[in-house]
């Protein structure tokens, strides 16, 4: 197939950009570069340096006469849609509905990448698909108001958009600064020796699963005839026990550095995949310990 990925410079991105070549595709990467970085985009892939927000978007899609997007572009920081909610919505909002612009004008086919704790919030069970959704940022909402275009886009025009809704991604090339994730945070302090902070008790629980394994998920979400699907892993792991599988991972013993809680921090967040294995036959192959690993390698001095 001709895909085109929307920041496919960036960390999830590149992954997928690599899992797509792999598979024989023809991959064209859009890209500002703000945060992705040029040297992830695989030598066989085609960079077009150029916002989602640009009309210039839909004259390129239907110039290379694209079958599907997996679009990742994002603004992605919860701090920053916070302090900027504007621009929160006009690139997850409208920057969307630009890309579901450019895919209807060529019959394109969509996988957009969500995000599960940001759209749930609280979860004292494993939130399933029909979950209620309660978002306690910006980007929550916004990305709930893609998912939302990506539906009515399906009902008006027939097409079978889908919408993933990923847990907390990581892995290799993640940028530990920025609006990283807590595992490229600790580290990327840990390749430098110095010590890393635990927020409050280190009680709060999240779901984390290993970016190749959300890349496997993208790809098989081509074969979805529309809908929303979690992907994670469907396992709780406290932000203490993290710490500590990280440090085995690096071969480091050192205590954490404990400081206050942080106000609107999610207690716990974890993602029932049932219908992601139901409907794509998919599931997490990669254990913590063992993404846990391939990232530091990836870290390690």
């Amino acid at each position: 197939m001709r895909m085109v990925v929307t920041g496919g410079a960036g960390f999830i991105g590149s992954h997928v950009v690599e899992a797509l070549l792999e598979r024989g595709d023809e991959v064209h990467v859009v890209d500002t570069l703000v945060s992705g970085k040029r040297e992830n985009v695989p030598v066989e892939a085609t960079l077009h340096e150029l916002d989602i927000r640009d009309e210039a978007l839909v004259a390129l899609v239907a110039e290379l006469g694209a079958e599907g997007i997996v679009h990742l572009a994002a603004q992605a920081d919860v701090r920053v849609s916070v302090a900027r909610p504007q621009l929160d919505a006009e690139v997850n909002v409208l920057g969307t509905l630009r890309v579901l612009e450019a895919a209807q004008g060529v019959g394109a086919k969509i996988v957009f990448a969500s995000t599960g704790g940001a759209i749930y919030g609280e979860c004292d069970a494993p939130a399933t698909e029909e979950s209620p959704r309660r978002p306690l940022a910006p980007y929550g909402t916004s990305k709930l108001c893609g998912e939302e275009y990506l539906a009515t886009y399906n009902r008006l025009y027939g097409s079978t958009h889908a919408a993933l809704r990923f847990a907390n991604v990581y892995g290799p090339r993640q940028n530990p600064h920025g609006e990283a994730g807590v595992v490229a945070i600790f580290f990327g302090l840990l390749a430098e020796g110095k010590q890393c902070k635990v927020f409050g008790t280190g009680g709060q629980q999240r779901d984390y699963v290993y970016v190749g394994d959300v890349a496997r998920a993208t790809l098989a979400a081509f074969g979805l005839d529309g809908g929303v699907l979690n992907i994670g892993t469907g396992r709780a792991t406290s932000d203490l026990e993290l710490y500590r599988a990280c440090c085995a991972a690096a071969g480091v013993e050192a205590e954490p550095l404990f400081a206050p809680a942080r106000l609107g921090d999610l207690q716990r967040s974890v993602l029932d995949i049932t219908l992601a294995g139901e409907l794509l036959g998919w599931a997490p192959e990669r254990s913590l310990e063992q993404g846990l690993a391939d990232t530091w390698a990836s870290f390690a001095p």
